[in-house]
Order: structure tokens, then sequence, then C-alpha cells
């Protein structure tokens, strides 16, 4: 059986950030989108919104440099590039309802082979629904990308047929970045265009809930 290395959390948000088109303006939603903003190319112009009223985040900062004040929607320090402002949440809204988003880049729990998004409730009594502005956000912004792992801590897939779990928003999701793979949603279903060195068609199939496509020019 050939070897395969999942990637960390930090090289899914770097494989994420390679792909994100120039000039775009782009919200992270709590979790393991918010690395994403440590990766954006140097050179590309990325314009990062925190729905808690930021625009123009940079990297997190370095230990010695934290602004106590300066947070993003997962309460997490960040830092501000030049020409980055600040507004009333409410505004912030605006620009996501208003359709002002590029895209944005949200953390999953399900994710169906027609897009349709999970990721605010689950059936755990210990892990309270908080849905946040993910419902504004999947809807709002021209497209949506998913950033999770390719399955639960459990093995079960989080790339299903349907979804279980309370829906987010309906076919809203075109794109998924996993540990394994990047995968792209059509009308034909998940179309995979990337997986992880050594991860063969069979294993990763093996480890999603709905049927795999193949295109001719996917790296597979």
């Amino acid at each position: 059986m050939t070897e395969f290395t999942p990637m960390s959390r930090k090289q899914m948000a770097a494989r994420l950030a390679q792909d994100i088109p120039d000039g775009s303006t782009v919200n992270l939603g709590i979790g393991i989108p918010t690395l994403v903003a440590d990766y954006i190319p140097e050179g590309r112009e990325v314009m990062l919104h925190s729905e808690n009223g930021i625009l123009g985040m940079g990297p997190a900062p370095a230990p010695d440099a934290i602004n106590p004040w300066l947070i993003n929607a997962g309460k997490q320090h960040v830092t501000l590039l030049k020409g980055g402002s600040f507004f009333h949440q409410a505004d912030s809204f605006a620009i996501i309802r208003g359709g002002h988003l590029d895209l944005c880049v949200l953390g999953a729990f399900e994710v169906a082979q027609n897009g349709d998004l999970a990721n605010w409730a689950t059936l755990d009594a210990n892990m309270p629904p908080a849905v946040g502005g993910a419902m504004d956000l999947a809807l709002g912004a021209k497209r949506s990308w998913v950033i999770t792992e390719h399955t639960t801590r459990e093995g079960a897939p989080k790339l299903v047929e349907h979804c279980a779990y309370p829906l987010t928003a309906l076919g809203a999701v075109q794109r998924i970045y996993t540990n394994l793979a990047v995968i792209d949603v059509t009308e034909r279903g998940f179309v995979l265009r990337d997986r992880v060195p050594g991860l063969s068609l069979e294993a990763l199939q093996a480890r999603t809930g709905a049927k795999l496509h193949i295109e001719e020019h996917a790296d597979a």
C-alpha cells in the first residue's frame, strides 16, 4: 500500500491561498479559514474582510507586536495592512449582503455533492449551535469555498451525497479544500482537481461519502 501524508491545517491554508485570484476581496471564516491570511502570496493584492468590521487585514502579528484591540470575528489578534479600515458591524454586513465580496472561505461539518453546506450545528448536545455570519456569507459572496478535514475524527466522511446536519445554505459551495484533496462542486457532483502525493483514487473515494468524478485535465 502506497503511503501518503495528509496536509496539516497550515498546509491546507497555504494551498488554498495559492488559488485566490489577484484583486479579490475575501472573507475568512472562523477556524481553519483564518490561517489563510498568513499565506497570501507575496505581490498578490487580496483584501481580507472580517464581519466584525475590518477590511484590509494582514497576517497574524508576531507575539511581541500584538495590538489587543485589533481582533477578527474569531477573537484572534490580527494586523492591518496599509489602507485598511474599521467600520460598524452593520456596515460590514451590508458589504456581505450587498454582494461586494468576491469570495468567502468557510469551515464545514458537511458539504453535499450539490454544494449544500452544513457548518453551524450538529446533533451533539455538547456543541452549541453558532451560525454567526455563515448564512449571510455563504449566500452573499460571489463564490464560496470550504476548507475542512476530509473526514471526522471518527473517520466519517464530511463530503457526502446529502447533508444530515442542519443546512447553512443551499447549493452555495463551489470548491472544497481538505487535508487530502481539492475538489470542485459541479453539476456532475464532486470533481477531483488535486490530491496529496501517494494517495490513490480508490483510497480517497473510500474516505468520501459521494462519487468522485475525474476529468482529463485533473491531477489524477
